[in-house]
C-alpha cells in the first residue's frame, strides 16, 4: 500500500487512575490544540467523580509506597527516566506542540526534565539526613527527629510549563513517600497524559501517582475540600483560584503550597522535598551502664 493511501491511527487519551486508564466518568471530552489553534486530540473532561476516585486510589497506594525503602523509591524514580529517555522523541514533540517552541528549544525542555527526575530520584535516601537527626537533650534519653509523608498530595500543575514544570512539582512530593493527584494544564495536558503512560510500564505502583485533565477549576475545587487529601500544592492556579482553593483546604487544615514565581529551568533546592513532609520526633531513655549510673 503506498502510505499517501494510508490513515493515521489517532491516539486516544485516557485518564490515570489507580494504575489503570479510564475514560471519564462523564464520557466528556474536550478539544486540546496547539500554540497556533490546530487540533492536537480530544483530551478527558474530568468530573467531580473521577477526583474523587483518585483520592480513593491514592489513598489504598500510600501505605505501600510511603512504607517503601527510601531507596527502593530511588530505584523506582530512577527507572521512570529510563522509560522517559527511551520516549523523548514523543515527548520533544509534545512538548513543542504544547508551548510552541522549536524541536530544539523542545528537545532541550525534555532533556531537562528527564534530568530534574533524575535530580529527584537520588535525593529519596538523603534527605532524612538533610533535615533529620539526633537532638541534645538534657537528659539520659536519645531524642531522635525523621521525615515523614504527610499523605494524599493534591497538585496544581503548572499551566505554561507543561513537562519540565510538571515534573518539577510531582517528583519531589513521591520521592518523599506521598502519593499525588495530579491536575493537568488546562490547555497543555497531553505530556501529562503521556507521562501516566510511562509511570504505568515502570515500577511505580498502581495509584500512587494519579493523573486528571479537564477544567482546573472543577477538579481542584473539590480535591481542596476533600476531607481524605492532606495537602496541595497550587502551583498552576491563578490568584482567584488560589484563594478559593486555600479556604476550602482549610476545612481540614491541609498542608497548602501557596504558588509563587518559579523559573523551573533553574536547578532546584531542597524546598519542594520539604514542603510536604511531617517531622516524627521520638524520645528513647539511654539506660545506663556499670555501678556508677554512667549512661550512654
Amino acid at each position: 500500500m503506498n502510505a499517501v493511501d494510508r490513515l493515521n491511527v489517532l491516539k486516544t487519551y485516557k485518564l490515570y487512575v489507580g494504575g489503570k486508564f479510564p475514560r471519564s466518568e462523564s464520557g466528556r471530552v474536550y478539544e486540546v490544540t496547539d500554540s497556533k489553534g490546530k487540533w492536537l486530540a480530544n483530551a478527558p473532561l474530568s468530573s467531580r467523580k473521577d477526583a474523587r476516585d483518585a483520592v480513593v486510589a491514592a489513598r489504598k497506594a500510600f501505605g505501600g509506597w510511603s512504607g517503601a525503602t527510601a531507596y527502593n523509591r530511588g530505584q523506582v524514580l530512577y527507572r521512570v527516566a529510563e522509560m522517559l529517555e527511551g520516549r523523548r522523541d514523543q515527548f520533544t514533540r509534545e512538548v513543542a506542540d504544547a508551548e510552541g517552541l522549536s524541536k530544539s528549544k523542545a528537545a532541550a525542555v525534555v532533556d531537562a526534565t528527564i534530568d530534574r527526575w533524575v535530580w529527584y530520584a537520588g535525593w529519596t535516601d538523603k534527605i532524612a539526613q538533610v533535615v533529620g537527626g539526633g537532638n541534645p537533650v538534657a537528659g539520659p534519653f536519645f531524642n531522635l527527629s525523621s521525615p515523614e509523608p504527610t499523605g494524599v498530595v493534591t497538585i496544581v500543575a503548572p499551566q505554561e510549563s507543561s513537562f519540565l514544570g510538571l515534573v518539577s512539582v510531582l517528583a519531589p512530593v513521591i520521592a518523599t513517600g506521598n502519593t499525588a493527584i495530579v491536575v493537568a494544564s488546562e490547555n497543555s495536558p497531553l505530556p501529562a497524559l503521556s507521562l501516566a503512560e510511562v509511570l504505568a510500564t515502570s515500577d511505580v505502583p498502581g495509584g500512587v501517582v494519579n493523573v486528571l485533565s479537564g477544567r482546573t477549576a472543577e477538579i481542584a475545587t473539590p480535591l481542596a475540600a476533600h476531607q481524605d487529601v492532606n495537602a496541595i500544592d497550587l502551583a498552576g492556579a491563578d490568584e482567584v483560584l488560589a484563594k478559593e482553593l486555600e479556604i476550602a483546604a482549610a476545612d481540614n487544615l491541609k498542608r497548602v503550597l501557596r504558588p509563587q514565581p518559579v523559573d523551573y529551568a533553574e536547578t532546584p533546592g531542597i524546598d519542594r522535598l520539604t514542603a510536604f513532609l511531617e517531622t516524627k520526633t521520638v524520645w528513647h531513655p539511654t539506660g545506663s551502664l556499670g555501678a556508677s549510673g554512667s549512661s550512654y
